[in-house]
């Protein structure tokens, strides 16, 4: 199997409130709500590259297409981290998603590993890290 990931779904309870959390408050680019003709068909899609898209789809579809029973919702079962080019730049995304409505769960702070890197939750739970890690290239 080809370790290329090409879309990134997160499931959602509000699909309406999550892509305005990404798209208004943290001013990531989406051509808005698609799908929408088709039962359980209703989806965005952000570019976050080259070649990988964040996908938002409400929870209850995300459980149908995948003939799963629709479960509860844990914080803790995925993260996902975006690495920035130095402490200020962290600061300022930490920043941006307060301003947007995320929750700060880990304010940005030096790391054990000489990096500085915050966490923060979006409007559905979904664990972010914001992180300068001074040993990996800033994507």
């Amino acid at each position: 199997m080809n370790p290329h990931l090409t879309v990134l779904t997160l499931a959602v309870d509000d699909l309406e409130r999550a892509v305005a959390f990404y798209r208004d408050g943290l001013g990531w680019p989406t051509k808005g709500i698609i799908g929408t003709e088709f039962e359980n068909g209703a989806v965005a899609f952000f570019d976050l590259q080259p070649g990988l898209k964040l996908g938002l789809w409400p929870r209850k579809s995300l459980a149908a297409d995948a003939n799963l029973p629709l479960q509860a919702r844990s914080a803790t079962e995925f993260s996902m981290g975006q690495n920035v080019g130095s402490t200020q730049e962290v600061d300022a995304c930490m920043a941006r998603a307060a301003r947007a409505g995320a929750t700060i769960v880990k304010g940005a702070q030096p790391t054990f590993y000489g990096g500085y890197a915050g966490h923060f939750q979006d409007p559905d739970g979904h664990v972010w890290e914001v992180v300068f890690n001074p040993g990996l290239a800033s994507l």
